[in-house]
């Protein structure tokens, strides 16, 4: 089948919203008419939306694609797409997370909603959006508009609601026809001119009531939340902490002669602690067939763990109650067991000064990016 326009008008539409939100950034959007979510599915690798919505009103078509099942292990990071306890969605809209979503979440927040309605009711939920767009064209549109007719239902809009119109479009017409035959598909984008000019927008003056059905719902994981940012800064730090911990023993293994600060306990297990000094080198210390590793020096090693933490005191807060860490009493280090994988780890931290739990006083230090 031959096409006119490539990329396709569809394409283009979607192209102009997606450039229009780039430049813009608003913070909270709603797609009207959204059908099968095409344009939301683009929409939302844009990370300064923070609430994205689609409204149509055929329901049936928003819930095609969504299924339900079961589930009870109420643990987030296994069950990616739920809405409460009992139930899980599964989208085939491309809307839901993707896996790597969960791996590397991000500080960016994102909640993406479907609503079943109409525009010709108004809902208390869509007040204080920045963008309302209605760009998708249905197969049974009822009619269309000349340019002169678009104009003047747009220019009237703006006079009753309060806003400014830029008349523009996708589609070009064939070189040298661009004034006589205009673009395929016309395209106006208003400007609200004032907040407090009279006449209502989208959602305002709706009163308290809410005739949409809220057909899906997901909130895309992110690190503002304290249990994702903890659970991401551990698994950093242990890797950390683990790589600095094998390139020490490694060094002490071949010029165990020229370390001078390793001894041998009476049981003949080798022990040491590594911590930030002067001469800018990690050292070592006498500790019973343990390795430490201190924070300072795991943040100043390991720009991802210093960028996500933001401070020393933050990085304290969010891992001292977490059961893989294990750090000295002053909780300034993280320790590490220095034993091969399958021998019994000794329990004598806290026969060695070390504890495992104790109160951690708050610290002003930043580290800085």
């Amino acid at each position: 089948m031959y096409q006119l326009f490539k990329p396709s008008l569809h394409a283009q539409r979607h192209d102009f919203v997606v450039d229009f939100v780039r430049r813009n950034k608003p913070k909270k959007v709603v797609d009207l008419g959204c059908g099968e979510c095409g344009l939301l599915g683009r929409l939302r690798f844009n990370h300064q939306i923070a609430l994205l919505i689609g409204v149509d009103l055929n329901g049936a078509k928003l819930r095609k694609k969504i299924t339900f099942e079961r589930h009870c292990t109420g643990d987030p990071y296994k069950d990616f797409r739920y809405t409460d306890a009992s139930f899980q969605w599964h989208d085939k809209h491309g809307l839901a997370p993707l896996s790597a979503d969960y791996l590397q979440p991000t500080f960016d927040q994102l909640c993406v909603q479907l609503y079943q309605g109409s525009v010709t009711q108004k809902d208390a939920r869509f007040r204080g959006f920045d963008l309302v767009t209605s760009i998708e064209l249905h197969s049974d549109h009822k009619f269309e508009w000349t340019r002169m007719e678009f104009q003047s239902w747009a220019l009237n809009v703006c006079s009753e609601f309060g806003y400014m119109v830029e008349f523009t479009g996708v589609g070009q017409a064939p070189p040298g026809q661009e004034q006589r035959i205009g673009f395929c598909t016309q395209i106006g984008v208003f400007h609200r001119l004032m907040v407090d000019r009279v006449g209502p927008m989208f959602g305002d003056n709706a009163e308290n009531n809410y005739p949409y059905t809220l057909v899906y719902s997901v909130t895309y994981p992110s690190l503002c939340d304290d249990n994702i940012l903890r659970r991401i800064l551990v698994s950093e730090l242990l890797f950390c902490a683990e790589k600095l911990k094998k390139e020490w023993l490694e060094k002490l293994t071949d010029k165990l002669e020229e370390v001078n600060a390793v001894e041998k306990d009476e049981t003949g297990g080798e022990c040491g602690e590594i911590f930030w000094s002067n001469c800018q080198e990690p050292q070592c210390h006498n500790l019973h067939r343990h390795v430490s590793v201190a924070l300072q020096l795991l943040c100043t090693c390991c720009p991802k763990l210093r960028e996500l933490s933001r401070s020393l005191s933050n990085l304290r807060r969010l891992i001292v109650d977490d059961p893989q860490i294990k750090m000295n009493r002053e909780r300034s280090a993280v320790i590490l067991c220095c034993l091969e994988q399958g021998d019994e780890e000794p329990n004598d931290l806290t026969d060695s000064g070390y504890a495992e739990r104790s109160h951690v006083e708050e610290e002003n230090w930043e580290i800085t990016c």
